[in-house]
């Protein structure tokens, strides 16, 4: 890709961007009408022209019925498609929308249609035309949530999500890029207002990107940290794999044996919070543990040891599991079900 943050994207340089897919037998673009999207449908389109052979293409836009103007902008991208040869649908989130957590409720149907067209055309990824401003405003929020490196790692090139892949090429590329690969080819897109209204917590960080990056937080060296801290995740990952044969994790033919308290003890603390994340939504069936509470856990469980006392020395729930330490073992088995209040 060029240095250049503000150079249009050439044909050559899509064929970089969209290599790792050109042996899919199709792929699901998702294409809303704003400028990512576009770029993306349009130089997805032109890598796919460039191709003796490639996956088919098929351009999806989905009307959260948020925004009265959103009917007209799925119109607009439906030409577009058609003016590059490409099947375009637009699909529709129906039904009563949150008071709260609007963002994330529609992104969860957004992605959940879009696979849904996927199955449809045999489709094995989504492209989406998330970019490297993207990744750098998702890390700022991540980090203002207290994240782990989980979270801060933020968005991965590749992501499985309701039996597809989610792909994202553009996580490199700079928004200005993309701008300007359709100012020069011409191209209309759509501005939504909703990208800049500070009732939401993504538009306010983006205004503060220009005084950020004056002071070296630019969406450059952010999306590089994201990276970094993606790559430290996944090594501690492997060490936690390690970790688990090790312990001998599995059953053993002992439903609910456990695993040596003193081996446990003995590890790294970050390798103990993810181990006990990972025995816990196992056998948890009351959702995801979430990571301050499991590391809330850990420390009692710390304190439990030093106690010394004989017998069982803590016994506790946690997102549906029951962690119960002695002296010998620490077993994490599914809790019995909540009672039922009367009223």
């Amino acid at each position: 890709m060029p240095d250049d943050d503000h150079s249009p994207i050439s044909v050559r340089d899509a064929k970089r961007l969209f290599a790792d897919w050109a042996a899919a037998p199709a792929l699901i673009l998702a294409v809303s009408g704003g400028p990512d999207s576009v770029a993306l449908m349009w130089l997805a389109a032109r890598w796919r022209r460039a191709l003796k052979r490639g996956p088919e293409l098929v351009a999806v836009t989905i009307d959260h019925g948020l925004r009265p103007e959103a009917a007209r902008e799925a119109r607009d991208v439906k030409r577009l498609a058609a003016s590059l040869d490409l099947p375009h649908r637009t699909l529709r989130w129906t039904g009563e929308k949150p008071s709260t957590g609007l963002p994330a409720a529609a992104r969860a149907a957004r992605y959940r249609l879009l696979a849904k067209v996927a199955r449809a055309h045999g489709a094995t990824h989504i492209l989406t035309a998330h970019t490297r401003d993207d990744q750098a405003e998702t890390l700022l929020m991540r980090m203002a949530r207290g994240s782990g490196l989980a979270g801060l790692a933020a968005m991965a090139r590749q992501t499985p999500r309701d039996g597809v892949v989610l792909a994202r090429p553009f996580l490199d590329v700079p928004k200005a890029q993309l701008v300007a690969t359709l100012n020069k080819a011409r191209i209309d897109f759509a501005v939504d207002p909703t990208n800049h209204d500070p009732h939401f917590t993504r538009p306010r960080l983006r205004a503060l990107m220009p005084q950020l990056s004056a002071e070296g937080f630019d969406s450059r060296n952010l999306a590089r940290l994201a990276s970094r801290l993606g790559r430290a995740h996944a090594a501690l990952e492997t060490m936690v794999d390690g970790a688990e044969r090790f312990l001998a994790l599995q059953d053993r033919g002992e439903p609910g044996a456990g695993v040596d308290a003193r081996a446990f003890a003995a590890l790294a603390e970050e390798i103990r919070v993810r181990l006990l994340l990972r025995m816990i939504d196992r056998v948890g069936h009351e959702g995801p543990a979430e990571l301050g509470k499991v590391e809330a856990l850990l420390s009692a469980l710390d304190h439990a040891v030093a106690s010394g006392k004989k017998g069982i020395q803590l016994k506790q729930t946690l997102a549906g599991a029951m962690i119960v330490l002695t002296r010998d073992r620490l077993r994490i088995v599914p809790a019995p079900p909540r009672r039922r209040r009367q009223d």
